[in-house]
C-alpha cells in the first residue's frame, strides 16, 4: 500500500515537472525555429563550400551565445517583452552575417 501511495506521488511530481519543462521550453518558439532555419542555412553554406572554416567558426559561435542568451532568459521561467527584443535583434544580426559570408566570394 506504501509502495501504492509513493508511487501516485511520484507518479505525479513527475508529470507536474514534465510540464514545466515542457511549457518553459514553449516560450519562445519562433526563436527556436529561427535557430533551426539559421542553423540549416550555416550546413548549406558549408556543403557547397560558400563558408569557409573560419567563417563556420564565427557563425557557429555566434549561434552559441545567442543559445546561451535564450537559456538565460529562460532562467528564471519568464522570457520578458525586452528579452524576447535583445534576443531577435541578435538573431536579425547572425541571419544578416551569415548572408554576407555566404555572398562574400570565398570558396574552400
Amino acid at each position: 500500500m506504501k509502495r501504492l501511495i509513493i508511487g501516485i506521488i511520484l507518479f505525479a511530481m513527475g508529470t507536474t515537472a514534465s510540464q514545466k519543462i515542457n511549457a518553459q521550453g514553449e516560450r519562445t518558439p519562433g526563436i527556436r525555429h529561427q535557430q533551426f532555419k539559421e542553423q540549416c542555412r550555416i550546413r548549406a553554406g558549408v556543403a557547397t563550400g560558400e563558408l569557409t572554416r573560419k567563417e563556420t567558426m564565427r557563425l557557429e559561435m555566434q549561434q552559441a551565445k545567442i543559445q546561451h542568451d535564450k537559456r538565460c532568459a529562460k532562467a528564471d521561467g519568464v522570457v520578458t517583452p525586452q528579452e524576447r527584443a535583445i534576443l531577435r535583434i541578435e538573431q536579425e544580426r547572425a541571419s544578416r552575417n551569415i548572408f554576407v559570408e555566404k555572398h562574400d566570394m570565398q570558396h574552400r
